[in-house]
């Protein structure tokens, strides 16, 4: 970056909002990171003695990733090149590459390249960059909300360290509004703000770890209050919940969240605890989650989880689904909360599941088997003369439609797949099964 580049940035930044403003200068000002990034950390040595090598800045939104990068361009000898994945191109990158190499021929100073949103590049963009950080032509930081171990290529990402920087806390966000309130130069006190402390408590926790958010909603506060008699503008709770307008809720139908939360609800509803259930249903429907995505899911798991312990979880799942498909959002939230705490309440077992794992591990493992001759269909012309169904005893023919009789082929006999277990329905299941063996 040259002096004229970064006395634009410098005007730049003077007309931007509060957030870009106050975005932090050192990594003193860095808040809620010191597990990465605290005294003696390896990587605040790495920054602090220019030794830094490529990184992968992973965290939600607002948690000072771009400030990093640029609090790195601050402190390094390094030239600093900012791209945003989004706007650039593989000519972009071929021409910092270009400048890189001549840079380094002709003063020795290395290149760092910032990508932010590095998830924006696709798998051709991401390859143009590998043989260039693998041979050192580039340092580069990449920025992303997404997980990196499945948004970035492996290639590139082995060649990275990830840094997983952490949601910012209400207490972080408490500091970042004081000094935001305090500051004359970047900040807003010039403005001869007052701001109550349960406002302040109320924005630290509705911004939800999101700094950028939290500031951007204090400016606008700001702004639009009228200073009282006294010059000063309040700054109430209802202020500021209006300035923000609704709370945010963290959620990416197509991201991470998206995969996280459906988890959360999965092993909520595995592990019996319907509290825990809806709340993880409500913010999936809160973030705007596909509602035949969140049946599908309880479906498999009526299946996996509830299985013959209650036969009617899947039946309960199934109505479910239809019902919502049928009568959608909002009402279908009802339905699927229903279904939800049935599904959590309702005793569980996992030995359909297991039963099948080991079917197939079976058909994949053991010689194949020809079916029995017995159990041949004899339902045509000719079956007969083949022996198809010969000695095969039909069931109801005998009391209580039982026979003994077997159904496996001959190297799979006694080979034990399903094993009932002794939670709900299953238990009868497991009693008629002994009672049949005696």
């Amino acid at each position: 970056m040259d002096l004229f580049e970064h006395a634009y940035r410098q005007d730049a930044v003077k007309k931007a909002p509060l957030a870009v403003r106050m975005r932090p200068r050192n990594l003193e000002e860095l808040y809620g990171q010191d597990k990465v990034l605290g005294p003696g950390s390896l990587l605040r040595r790495a920054i602090e003695n220019d030794l830094l090598h490529s990184l992968i800045l992973y965290g939600p939104p607002g948690t000072g990733k771009t400030a990093l990068a640029w609090i790195i361009a601050g402190m390094t000898k390094a030239h600093f090149h900012p791209l945003n994945a989004v706007m650039a191109t593989v000519k972009d990158i071929r021409t910092v590459v270009g400048e890189a190499k001549e840079r380094a021929h002709l003063y020795r100073q290395r290149t760092i390249l910032f990508l932010d949103e590095i998830h924006r590049f696709n798998k051709a963009q991401q390859d143009a960059l590998l043989p260039f950080v693998e041979d050192g032509t580039l340092i580069l930081i990449g920025a992303t909300t997404e997980n990196p171990f499945f948004s970035v290529n492996g290639p590139l990402l082995s060649r990275s360290r990830v840094v997983p920087l952490e949601k910012l806390t209400p207490f972080d966000l408490e500091q970042i509004i004081d000094n935001a309130l305090q500051d004359e130069e970047r900040g807003l006190g010039a403005y001869s703000v007052e701001m109550t402390e349960s406002a302040k408590k109320w924005l630290a926790r509705a911004a939800n770890g999101d700094a950028r958010v939290a500031l951007n909603a204090l400016e606008f506060a700001v702004m639009v209050c009228r200073p009282g008699p006294d010059g000063i503008r309040m700054i109430d709770v209802d202020l500021v919940e209006e300035a923000l307008q609704s709370r945010l809720i963290d959620y990416d139908p197509s991201g991470d969240a998206h995969f996280d939360h459906a988890s959360a609800l999965i092993k909520s509803i595995r592990g019996s605890d319907p509290q825990a259930a809806v709340y993880w249903l409500a913010r999936m429907l809160k973030g705007g989650e596909d509602i035949n995505f969140i049946t599908r899911r309880l479906l498999i798991l009526a299946a996996e989880d509830v299985g013959l312990a209650d036969p009617q979880g899947l039946v309960v799942a199934n109505a479910a689904a239809q019902a919502v498909e049928r009568v959608g959002l909002p009402e279908g939230r009802i339905i699927l909360s229903q279904a939800v705490i049935y599904l959590a309440c309702a005793p569980k077992s996992n030995r359909s599941y297991l039963a099948m794992d080991k079917a197939l591990q079976a058909v994949e493992d053991l010689p194949f088997a020809q079916v029995p001759v017995h159990l041949r269909d004899a339902h045509y012309a000719g079956a007969g003369s083949l022996g198809h169904g010969l000695d095969y005893k039909y069931p109801h023919d005998y009391p209580h439609s039982q026979v003994d009789q077997e159904y496996l082929p001959p190297p799979l006999q006694g080979m034990v797949f399903y094993e009932p277990g002794d939670e709900g329905h299953e238990s009868r299941i497991k009693r008629f099964l002994a009672e049949q063996d005696s």
